[in-house]
């Protein structure tokens, strides 16, 4: 199977240069309308059929390194240190992206995967469909290039004798989320290879409007759906798992996978002005391009070991094959864009700041400013190494004094985006428009200073006045949401005569694009409602024997027991704890300390009780080595389902909005309501509650 695996990935590159050298054969013969050998369609032809055939390749080699891991194949160095016998399978099968090798395998594999749709769907435009399957070849050429040159995964033990057994899984990822985490966020990385592909072949082919755009919208909104789920399963992971209480620490690898998702979360906004005015097409490219190579730069983040951090792999020359591939991806859309520049002429200018465009605009100032800052402090280490020979690291006081800012704002314009029309709006609109999400946010300012959030006694007030600030923001904009589903549902209740929730739904399947993102929205809400319940946490730890109590904010954990177990992939040492809130018993929690003997390591199993409320979050961390009792720590961490909740509610939303909508219907024989009921499904702006319905998404 190992020499299995890699004729597999050796024929894959074969392939892959094939598809590559022919496309682009095919297409400057095309495009120059040069006669070749054999015609530039047949040639284009079997270029798509050598990338179909590639997907199988990698797949085999995929299987190859599953199955060496299946069955206890230690003469392969990878599986060696990836794998042990009493290892579960499920963990046996995540041993192929627990390591460098095998992580580049499952990239290419879904590289490939992606490249086989692509080459399987899009003929309908097949001109622009074989410039993005060229450009894809080449991303999977590198792929391939390093996996057969710089880091084979089939390499054999040195010596050629497999050992007994192998040394195990690290401890870290062997948590169940872990099974699916990597995989997702690689889908999410690996995704924005083809908006990629599709918008530098549209560029260098000087592709007619914005059809581009409009044939990617899909893979560009899945790719982001996975990207996001994979960022928010690894601050679950890093939750449960790690043992410090949060599920965010502004670590270098957790930066490099939000840095793509700040980019592509502004292009997703950007492309509207394009699609519905023709404005910003330089931004787009540049934004789209910007984002597949910060999913190239976390990888390298990732496996140069340039950065510290538990989810990095450990350092490796491939560092500088990734540097390489940055620095020509960049060469490439710099020359095409400065090439084909005045293709990307903008056909309408800004109008006035009080407008939807003006709303898309600041927002993508706003995460781009953001993601400029969590780059920089990313880099910062790296960079003040080399130039000081001192290496500066840049903790999370740096970037919370931004990203805290930046996210109120962000919450601020998902507020007022859908309220303002195209083009300009007037005073009298923002008046109507905008009173209701005012008193909203007065009223719930109010609400919780009477309820005892008062950050002015507090010692340090700056956590406090944020997350009063994001719960008075949140609720304006739910408010001004909520008020455009009511709008929108009032009117097609008036036409179709229906109650208000099967309109609510009807209006939905009209517009599933628009109400689609408003969804979206509801989720970046609730889940930033509880990134700022953190200003309220609290913690204590206390050394525990048996009847021993430790009292937080209300709470009382009682220690009835701690003891020892083992199993055949790690020992066990836990404490029994029952938690009582008030003279009532409401939990009974058992977090543990493991060590696995394979690995040499320990690990944290924690134990967490959760309600909408709160965490009750508890650490075992260890025994005093003098009394032999155990170290308890104890977090109480407000809101934490509701990031959770937020990340399921954009998931939802982002289905309804890939879903196509209803065809209008005909007009019915009142002219009124059969007018009400057009504007519902095409008209993009929205001057006033009664009169339109806006189309175009915010998200």
């Amino acid at each position: 199977m190992p020499s299995f695996g890699s004729f597999s990935l050796l024929l894959a590159l074969a392939l892959c240069v094939y598809t590559l050298f022919s496309g682009a054969l095919a297409l400057y013969a095309i495009a120059h309308r040069r006669k070749l050998a054999i015609s530039a369609e047949h040639l284009r032809e079997t270029s798509r059929r050598a990338g179909l055939a590639s997907f199988i390749c990698i797949s085999c080699a995929a299987f190859a390194l599953i199955y060496a891991a299946f069955t206890n194949d230690y003469s392969v160095d990878y599986i060696l240190h990836h794998t042990n016998r009493a290892l579960p399978w499920y963990y046996k099968f995540s041993a192929l992206w627990s390591g460098q090798e095998g992580s580049l395998v499952l990239w290419a594999w879904l590289l490939a995967a992606y490249g086989f749709v692509l080459r399987l769907r899009h003929k309908v435009d097949i001109t622009l469909s074989a410039y993005a399957s060229t450009i894809l070849a080449a991303i999977q050429t590198f792929f391939l290039l390093l996996l057969v040159f710089a880091a084979p995964p089939f390499a054999l033990v040195p010596g050629g004798i497999a050992p007994a057994d192998g040394l195990g899984l690290n401890p870290l990822l062997q948590y169940p989320e872990m099974v699916i985490h990597p995989p997702m966020l690689y889908l999410g990385y690996v995704g924005f290879s083809v908006p990629f592909s599709f918008a530098l072949g549209a560029l260098m082919m000087r592709y007619p409007g914005e059809k581009w755009i409009h044939i990617t919208r899909r893979w560009t909104m899945v790719t982001w759906l996975f990207l996001t789920c994979g960022i928010c399963l690894g601050m679950h992971w890093a939750y449960a798992v790690l043992g410090w209480g949060g599920y965010w620490g502004w670590d270098p690898v957790e930066n490099a996978s939000f840095l793509p998702w700040l980019t592509g979360t502004a292009f997703l906004h950007s492309v509207m002005m394009q699609e519905k005015r023709g404005m910003m097409k330089s931004w787009n490219v540049w934004l789209i391009f910007s984002t597949f190579m910060l999913t190239i730069l976390g990888t390298l983040l990732t496996r140069s070991g340039v950065v510290s951090s538990v989810h990095a792999f450990a350092q490796s020359s491939i560092g500088g094959w990734f540097t390489t591939f940055m620095v020509l991806t960049f060469v490439v859309c710099l020359f095409t864009f400065f090439y084909q520049r005045d293709h990307l002429k903008a056909e309408n200018k800004l109008e006035s700041l009080v407008s939807r465009e003006s709303s898309f605009l600041f927002n993508n100032l706003i995460l781009l400013a953001a993601c400029f800052t969590v780059l920089w402090g990313t880099l910062f280490p790296v960079l003040s190494e080399y130039y000081d020979r001192t290496k500066t690291t840049v903790g999370p006081p740096f970037f919370n004094r931004v990203a805290v800012p930046v996210g109120l704002a962000l919450i601020f314009l998902t507020g007022i985006g859908p309220l303002l029309p195209w083009r300009s709006t007037s005073f009298r609109a923002i008046r109507r428009n905008f009173i209701l999400p005012c008193i909203a946010i007065l009223a719930t300012a109010a609400i919780l200073i009477a309820c005892g959030v008062h950050p002015w006694q507090d010692d340090d007030a700056t956590p406090s006045i944020y997350a009063l600030v994001c719960f008075s923001l949140s609720a304006g904009v739910i408010t001004s949401i909520t008020s455009e589903f009511l709008r929108g549902a009032g009117v097609v209740r008036a036409q179709t005569g229906k109650n208000l929730a099967a309109s609510t739904i009807l209006l939905i399947r009209r517009n599933t694009r628009r109400y689609g993102g408003y969804f979206i929205h509801y989720g970046i809400i609730v889940l930033f409602i509880g990134l700022a319940g953190s200003a309220f946490n609290q913690s204590k730890e206390l050394e525990m024997g048996d009847g021993d109590s430790l009292q937080l904010n209300g709470y009382k954990l009682v220690c009835q027991s701690s003891s020892q177990d083992s199993n055949p992939n790690f020992d066990t040492d836990y404490a029994l704890l029952d938690v009582y809130h008030g003279n009532k018993k409401i939990a009974q929690m058992s977090p543990a300390r493991l060590f696995y003997p394979a690995m040499q390591q320990n690990d944290t199993k924690v134990a967490i009780h959760s309600t909408l409320a709160l965490d009750i979050y508890v650490v075992f961390e260890g025994r005093n080595p003098e009394t032999g009792r155990p170290i308890i720590k104890v977090f109480l961490n407000p809101l934490v389902n509701w990031i959770w909740i937020g990340v399921g509610i954009i998931v939802i939303g982002t289905f309804i909005a890939l879903v196509p909508p209803l065809k209008p219907t005909r007009r019915t024989e009142n002219s009124q309501l059969s007018a009400l009921s057009s504007e519902l499904i095409v008209e993009p702006a929205f001057p006033s509650p009664v009169d339109k319905v806006p189309e175009a998404p915010h998200a």
